[in-house]
């Protein structure tokens, strides 16, 4: 019943009250609070466990084995189902390392020293019940290949991966958050077009030169700040029409390299073109409600971009406009600005 309650709780940690803290990280910090207690470090109740590892009693199907100076993966009873081996020095996954524990739900790898030519080519075949996989903070070159279609969360962040093969995510129709920040990727071609439940893409401090042409179409956040992006094509948002957050920042965009209303699209809710070096701002939908447009080059307030015409049924719903750091200030704001804007609460220039 505790593992049960400890589990809802880390499900709420990462869809709402601690949006900062890793749920996994989260348990983990937990269990360390429980062992100084002087809780047992070794499982008496639900068989073996290896000598550098916990599997406390009170969770038989969890592992603990992060922060260990481990260099391999230990044995892993068959029983487990939540296995912590971060914040170790694993280089390497042989073929048959869970071949006795398929059971395995969440798999936790990230900073270690894993090398893409030290994992088997079915290192994670057998793990069909893998929902959540973290490796980021490692040494990887590519994504591993033959990853379980079970999984839901996949993080990578934090690696040395620079291009994303065709197939790389075939059969994953489950697959829900992908997270590639923090790498050298200069082009993903159609490697995400057939992931049919992604709804968050954060590839984000990258090396991609445009926006990604074929995406899933329920993809709901997409985070591309951090990279080289010039051009965003006129249709870009069209075919994600369940798009809502998007977040261009710290990227290359200038007036010319964003088509004709490639931003006015009912459907988005927040938008980040901070850091760019945009002169103009860009027509956007009335629909939108915050807006980041701080540290650009934008020399006027152009009401059009926000307010087509100004009357009861058509306002625009921003709360949040920030316009600092630019070429304006409140005093180039019409005074039409204060009925088109009525919703805003919250407006920096």
């Amino acid at each position: 019943m505790r593992l049960l309650v400890l589990l809802l709780l880390a499900g709420v940690c990462d869809f709402g009250l601690c949006r900062s803290r890793d749920p996994f990280t989260w348990l983990s910090h937990l269990h360390s609070r429980y062992r100084a207690y002087g809780a047992p470090q070794a499982d008496t109740n639900g068989g073996d466990c290896p000598l550098e590892c916990d599997c406390p009693p009170s969770y038989p199907v969890a592992m603990y084995c992060n922060g260990r100076g481990l260099q391999h993966i230990p044995y892993v009873p068959s029983r487990m189902k939540y296995v912590y081996l971060q914040n170790n020095e694993i280089s390497g996954i042989p073929d048959d390392t869970f071949e006795n524990s398929t059971e395995i739900v969440w798999l936790m790898l990230q900073q270690n020293q894993l090398t893409s030519d030290q994992i088997g080519p079915n290192a994670f075949t057998k793990l069909t019940s893998l929902q959540r996989l973290y490796l980021d903070n490692n040494l990887l070159n590519q994504v591993p290949p033959n990853l379980p279609t079970s999984i839901r969360v996949l993080r990578l962040t934090s690696n040395n991966i620079t291009v994303i093969e065709e197939g790389t995510f075939s059969g994953m129709d489950d697959l829900t958050i992908l997270q590639l920040h923090d790498n050298s990727i200069e082009e993903v071609g159609g490697a995400l077009k057939s992931l049919p439940s992604l709804t968050l893409l954060d590839i984000s401090g990258n090396r991609l030169r445009k926006v990604p042409g074929l995406l899933p179409e329920r993809l709901h956040q997409l985070y591309l700040e951090s990279n080289s992006i010039d051009v965003v094509p006129a249709d870009f948002l069209r075919k994600l029409s369940q798009l809502q957050f998007v977040r261009l920042a710290n990227n290359q965009l200038t007036d010319k390299g964003i088509a004709s209303n490639a931003f006015n699209v009912s459907g988005l809710i927040e938008l980040d073109l901070s850091y760019n070096k945009l002169e103009r701002i860009p027509p956007v939908s009335t629909k939108l409600q915050n807006l980041y447009l701080q540290a650009n080059q934008i020399k006027e307030f152009s009401l059009g971009s926000f307010c087509t015409k100004i009357d009861v049924r058509n306002y625009s719903n921003l709360r949040v406009l920030r316009l600092d750091g630019n070429e304006i200030n409140s005093e180039d704001f019409p005074p039409e600005a204060a009925r088109c804007l009525r919703l805003a609460r919250y407006i920096d220039v």
